[in-house]
This record gives structure tokens, sequence and C-alpha cells, in this order.
């Protein structure tokens, strides 16, 4: 009796689960069977225009130090002075440091003690070659030590000079590798200095507009840390080669400004003013249809929906530039497009 209960039980539960599933599945039908297939189609136009736009480029960057140098000792030796203090400024060609130039001197006074007395013993040859006492041979020979010496005093003086670690360029100590009393080797980095008097900005331009642009073009740059302040840099170097992307690399440089001063690092905002062009068709970007190989758009005519090819160019943001395929007048649909079909018949909303 308990058995028969439950298969009872069980048959009904089974029962209720397919009809359950069965009036789900009529639904779901049901809405896959309501048209959606409207007699008419609402849409807005835009006519083609027959436009001259002013063309600028905007692009964003980074500003960087005109130059940034590691300044590195050229003699080795122990530091025994160093001025050089994070942010401060130095002019060109002033000692940052010192390494120790004790042996150095000696080598100097040396060098030109030797130099003197063979300078000396020249001068006595040459007098003695005149009165026939000496030979061509001998006078040689003294010539050639004099002028070994020469050369050895100019080595020393040089060494002498190397002891110093100078300012390559006028600038600001960003960083210090060493301190003083450190011992140091020829080649090793003492400090790093950036000249910000002038900054350059490094910029990526596509191949579609790279072409248009010159060495000596004028940029406007602005910054979001002087909001309102338009500061004019000029193109100093286009590059000959893009990459993958096709992107050129581009770099605007600047005079830095007293009044208001720029740090590297800071990103700038450049727009640089385009060439002019002639007048030509334009439609709104957002009329196309399809990418910009295999454009397409949609054109009003006797209330229904005329799919056509064309052919564009540039873009300038809103616009696109018509190449073919369209005239001027031409009533183009902008809005409600994706719901369209050849053909098909519309209505304009005003």
């Amino acid at each position: 009796m308990k058995k028969i209960i439950v298969i009872g039980v069980s048959l009904l539960l089974i029962a209720v689960v397919v009809f359950r599933l069965s009036s789900n599945y009529k639904k779901v039908n049901a809405n896959k069977n309501v048209s959606t297939d409207l007699k008419y189609i609402s849409v807005k136009v835009a006519s083609v225009k027959n436009l001259s736009l002013d063309r600028n480029l905007h692009l964003v960057g980074t500003m960087e130090a005109a130059a940034e140098v590691d300044v590195a000792a050229e003699a080795a030796g122990t530091v025994t002075t160093l001025n050089a203090e994070l942010g401060q400024v130095l002019p060109k060609s002033s000692v940052i440091a010192c390494v120790d130039n004790t042996l150095r001197k000696l080598a100097v006074e040396k060098a030109r003690n030797s130099k003197s007395r063979l300078g000396k013993d020249l001068e006595r040859y040459r007098n003695l070659f005149k009165g026939g006492s000496l030979t061509e041979q001998q006078l040689d020979e003294a010539q050639t030590s004099y002028d070994d010496a020469t050369i050895l005093l100019e080595q020393a003086e040089k060494e002498l000079v190397n002891a110093n670690v100078t300012a390559p360029i006028s600038g600001t100590i960003i960083k210090r590798y060493v301190e003083q009393g450190e011992y140091i080797t020829a080649g090793n980095p003492v400090v790093k200095m950036i000249d910000i008097s002038r900054l350059k900005i490094q910029l990526n331009v596509s191949e579609s507009n790279v072409y248009k642009l010159k060495p000596g073009n004028e940029a406007a740059v602005t910054t979001d840390v002087y909001p309102g302040i338009v500061f004019t840099g000029k193109i100093t170097f286009i590059s000959a080669k893009g990459d993958y992307s096709h992107n050129y690399p581009v770099e605007i440089e600047m005079p830095n400004s007293s009044m208001h001063p720029l740090r590297s690092g800071t990103f700038a905002n450049v727009s640089i003013n385009m060439p002019a062009k002639g007048e030509a068709y334009y439609i709104s970007r957002a009329s196309l249809i399809g990418s910009l190989r295999n454009a397409e758009v949609y054109v009003a005519r006797n209330n229904r929906a005329v799919r056509r090819k064309i052919v564009v160019g540039e873009e300038n943001g809103e616009y696109l530039k018509v190449i073919s395929g369209l005239n001027e007048g031409d009533q183009v649909i902008v809005s409600g497009q994706f719901m369209l079909s050849d053909n098909k018949e519309i209505r304009i909303l005003k």
C-alpha cells in the first residue's frame, strides 16, 4: 500500500513539472511570435554640407627637461669637497666636487721642472750646433726630449683639472650619488642634473596627420596646473620612422616661463593648427554604418531609406569628409538607422 502511495505522489509531481514546462514554453513562443516589423521607422536626418573646417590636432604629452645628464668623475680618488645639495641650481662649468689632487699637483710640478730644464738644454744645443760643435742628430734628440716633456706636462695638468668635477650644463641637481670622503673611480656618477630653462614634449602622431606637419610649426600648450594660461612651443623634430601602430614620434620644444614655471614630468595638452583645407562635403559621424573602410549610410528619399555605399576620408571629431557617394543637400539619416533596411518606409522627425 505504501509503495502505491509513493508511486502515485511521484506521478503527480511529474505531471505538475510537465505542465509548468509546457506553460513556460508556450509563453516564450508567444513572445517570439510578436511582430516587430513596424510599418515605418521614425528617424532624424542631417544634410550633407559643403564646409571648410578649421582643423586642430589635439594631443596629450609629458613635459621633459631640455637636458638631463649624469655628471661623472673623470679621475679616481677620495672626494675631498662636495658642492651638491638637492635642488641647488648651478651655472655651467661650476665645480661640483673635487677628488684628492695632492699627487697630481706634485706630478705637474715635476713635469714643469723637467720641461724647463730640457728647454734650457735645447737652447744650449742650438747654439752649439750653430758653432759646429754639435751634430744635427744630437740637436734632434734634444728637441725630441723637450717635446716629450711638453706632452707630459700637458697630461699632468689635464689630470689635475680632471680632479675637479664640473657642471656640463646650467641646471638643477636632482640626485646625488656620492658623499664627501667616499672613494670614487673614473666614470663614477656624482650627481644628476636637469636643465628646465627649456622644456620638450614628446608626442605620438598618427600617419594620417604626421605628413601635414613640418619642423617650425607652432603649437599651443596648456596645463591643468595653470588653467587659462597658454604657452607657445614649436615642432623641432619629426621622426622618419613610425612604430608598429603607424604612430610617429614628434617633439615640441618651448621656453620655460618665469611667471608660470613648469616642472619636468607635467602633463601637457598640445594643440597644433593643421594646414588649411579647401571646402569639401562633410557628414555627421553618427550617420555612418559599418567601418570607415566599408562605409555606408541611409539617405532619406520619398519617405523611404535608401542604403548607399560611400567613400570617406579624414575625420575631424564630429564630421567625416565625403570623397564620393553623396551630393550636397542629400538628407542622411543620423538617428534610427540601425533599425532600418533598404527601401524601408520612414517618418522624419523634426
